[in-house]
């Protein structure tokens, strides 16, 4: 018997609903979610620090969850526009960070190997655009996705020079420093995984750990950058929150960093992901401008 012919035997749900990864079960009892358990991740342990450091905005699991599955308490979410939404969701992540936020030493090789990862993926970045540019700057007939590309390529290359430029100044930064800033974070943010109800919720941890803060706010800057005023979003985090230069610094370093735009052989689909990432690109420059308003990404 599967997990799910041995949940349903055991809830004896009279209506059952995937969505996604997740199954939803409506009883007479009440309803219940089921989600596969993530591997190398205690939840309950996770939820219990959380609990322990005054944070509880996240759907309880009961006790008799399967040993290959999480039950979950349903929590049905309000309809609430999206410009309410991400700034409920914001002040929500600056409190989980602020409330399990502690300084752990590191050695100088912490931040090395930080520098030389980032590094390595701007230079890979380079040559990678750089291939695609001479490739098919030579065709007299280009596609239109081709021809976004070469029309765009000096923005894309001015975005990672931009970014590789603030890298070496994070790095300068944080070369001789001896300890980080670490934080519970949910590492997979996006306003899906927030739910509106009698309070609010945090959905989906699975890929919770202990980290910078920083990466939760790439995360969510990326999954929703279309919806999100950015700006107005950072300061309110930063209200709740903080952020240090150099964790500042970073942030706008990943931000920076141009998605590796895939080429195919269907051409529709090219023209799409070229305009969501050349969107991503003006978003982004238009975010950070007011950061470096005597500066330009072509620095």
């Amino acid at each position: 018997m599967n997990k799910l012919e041995s949940l349903k035997s055991l809830y004896k749900p009279y209506r059952y609903t995937i969505k996604g990864s997740c199954t939803i079960l409506e009883t007479t009892s009440g309803n219940f979610v089921v989600k596969k358990k993530p591997k190398n991740k205690d939840l309950p342990s996770i939820f219990n620090y959380l609990k322990s450091r005054n944070f509880d905005y996240f759907p309880n699991i009961y006790g008799d969850s399967r040993d290959d599955a999480y039950v979950y308490e349903y929590v049905e979410d309000e309809d609430v526009i999206n410009p309410q939404k991400s700034e409920d969701l914001i002040n929500l992540v600056g409190l989980l960070h602020s409330k399990t936020s502690f300084n752990k030493e590191v050695s100088e090789e912490t931040y090395k190997a930080i520098y030389e990862d980032i590094k390595n993926n701007i230079l890979y970045l380079k040559d990678y655009y750089l291939r695609y540019y001479e490739l098919f700057i030579k065709e007299i007939y280009m596609s239109p996705s081709k021809y976004q590309f070469v029309r765009n390529y000096s923005k894309i290359i001015s975005a990672l020079n931009f970014s590789e430029n603030e890298l070496d100044n994070w790095y300068s930064l944080v070369s001789s420093k001896k300890n980080e800033r670490i934080s519970l974070i949910h590492n997979n943010l996006s306003l899906d995984h927030y739910i509106r109800s009698d309070k609010d919720y945090l959905i989906s941890w699975d890929k919770a750990k202990f980290d910078t803060p920083v990466l939760d706010l790439v995360k969510l800057y990326q999954n929703n950058f279309w919806e999100l005023e950015f700006s107005t979003i950072f300061q309110k985090y930063l209200g709740v929150a903080s952020l240090s230069e150099h964790e500042q610094k970073l942030f706008f370093v990943l931000i920076s960093l141009v998605p590796e735009i895939k080429f195919t052989d269907n051409e529709f689909e090219c023209c799409k992901e070229m305009r969501k990432q050349l969107d991503y690109i003006y978003k982004t420059e238009a975010f950070l401008a007011p950061y470096y308003s005597s500066n330009t990404t072509d620095e």
